[in-house]
Formats: structure tokens, C-alpha cells, sequence
């Protein structure tokens, strides 16, 4: 169990973590809290402006035309002979929860001059660092849940892909809005209506919170580890809930 992360492994397995602890407890959450609040009165259901517009062959090529003047990067779109188009998504990981990723061949002994006799065939699970984001070469009929898949396999990740879901995050009037895309909504598509601006959309990789999560997909280890971490979050949520009202009752009792 680390001091700094509280992340815990098997004593067996402390060899193979390579993770940087060296930050103090709660770093960098500040950003994410932030976020959760101008998130948390938004409606994610509520469809994009973009999702019921159709484009002819002439427009897209003049879209395109329009999206690669203004991007300062060699990200460009490109328009293909068939009519579809190919280009470059972004994507933030969000993950709360650890991912789970094939584990090693073999062990390190944690005694010299005694090799573990037999390679591990178990899986191993780690925590993405926050801010991590991937670039990825699509095409414009590539699904979301294709993304999905081929993020996994980037990070070769081996979780079920049912338990993430792609998210579209747009700004407006200093409000953030969320949205879930459905399996079959094409990113690269919405990401030619929208422009190249981050602002306007983005995408964001994160658990998928529906009460879509097939439970049953989850090894033993895994649920018990969720447990802990579920306690964990009630009892930190507890805590800000408390000096949230503390703080409001010093104002009082000085106002008073």
C-alpha cells in the first residue's frame, strides 16, 4: 500500500508496479472537482446540435477545405475517392478506476538466487495517470464503439469495452455539456461539423455509469477492489459534505 496513491497490489507484484507516487495526497484534484461541478447540472441526454446534420459530397469537401486552414498542426483530413474522409481525433482518458492489463510472463523473485518456478498467468491492474489523452487515425464511418476498442488495444487494456463509454464535452456559456454517444454515432463526423476547436467538442473516454456496466463481466478480485474504492469515494464525499456545511455555519455563528 503506497503513502502517497493508496495503491495496493499483491506483495508479489510490487516488483512489477512502476507508478510516480511522489505527489502529495489530492494533487491535481482540484481541476477534476471543478469540472464535476459545472458538469453536474447539465443535461448529457440532451442531443448536439450536430447529430441531425447531413451533409452532401460537395459540403464535406468544402468542410474539409474549411477544418485543415484552420488547425496549426499536420492533423489534416483527408477526402477519399469513395467519398468518405479520414482524419484525427483526440481523446482524454477520464478513468477513476483502475484498468486491468495482461500481467508480466514472469516474476521477480523477491529472493535472490531463487527464480519463481512458474510464470503468471493472472492479469494486473494500474491506474492511467490523469491527463492522459491519444490521438487517434480514423475513418468517417468508424464508429464510437470502434474508438473504444482501439483505445483499449493502444493501452492494451482487457477490461470489458462495455464498461467505458465515449463521451462528447462542449463549452457554452460557461457551462460544460456532456453527452454519451451512442455505439454507432461516427466521432470523426461530428468532429468535421464542429471544427477544430476543443472548446466546441471534444471527446473524453470514461466509466460507463448508465447501469449498462455488466457486472458479471468483473473477476472476484475486482469487484472487492471497487467495494473499497466505493468506500473510499462515500467516505471522502462525506468529508467535503461536512466541511461544507462547517464552513457555512462559522459564517452564520459570525455573521450572528
Amino acid at each position: 500500500l503506497s503513502p502517497d496513491c493508496s495503491f495496493t497490489c499483491h506483495y508479489r507484484c510490487r516488483a512489477l508496479v512502476r507508478l510516480d507516487c511522489s505527489g502529495p495526497p489530492g494533487a491535481g484534484d482540484e481541476d477534476d472537482g471543478n469540472e464535476q461541478l459545472l458538469e453536474k447540472d447539465t443535461n448529457v441526454d440532451e442531443p448536439s446540435e450536430w447529430e441531425k446534420t447531413e451533409l452532401d459530397q460537395a459540403q464535406v469537401e468544402q468542410r474539409i477545405k474549411e477544418y485543415n486552414s484552420q488547425i496549426n498542426s499536420n492533423l489534416f483530413m483527408s477526402l477519399n475517392k469513395d467519398g468518405s474522409y479520414a482524419g484525427f481525433i483526440k481523446v482524454q482518458l477520464k478513468l477513476v478506476r483502475p484498468v486491468a492489463v495482461p500481467a508480466t510472463n514472469r516474476v521477480p523473485s523477491l529472493q535472490a538466487g531463487r527464480p519463481h518456478p512458474q510464470g503468471v498467468k493472472r492479469r494486473t491492474s494500474f491506474y492511467l495517470p490523469k491527463g492522459t489523452v491519444k490521438h487517434l487515425h480514423i475513418l468517417s464511418h468508424t464508429r464510437a464503439s470502434e474508438v473504444i476498442d482501439a483505445l483499449l488495444r493502444k493501452f492494451t487494456v482487457i477490461d470489458n469495452p462495455r464498461k467505458f463509454a465515449l463521451f462528447e464535452r462542449s463549452e457554452k456559456d460557461e457551462q460544460v455539456y456532456l453527452r454519451k454517444l451512442g455505439d454507432d454515432e461516427q466521432p470523426l463526423r461530428l468532429r468535421l461539423l464542429a471544427g477544430p476547436s476543443e472548446k466546441v467538442l471534444s471527446f473524453i473516454l470514461k466509466e460507463n455509469e448508465t447501469g449498462e456496466v455488466n457486472w458479471d463481466a468483473f473477476t472476484l478480485p475486482e469487484l472487492h477492489n471497487f467495494l473499497l474504492i466505493l468506500q473510499r469515494e462515500e467516505e471522502e464525499h462525506v468529508r467535503r459534505l461536512r466541511h461544507r456545511y462547517a464552513c457555512c455555519r462559522q459564517k452564520m455563528q459570525e455573521a450572528l
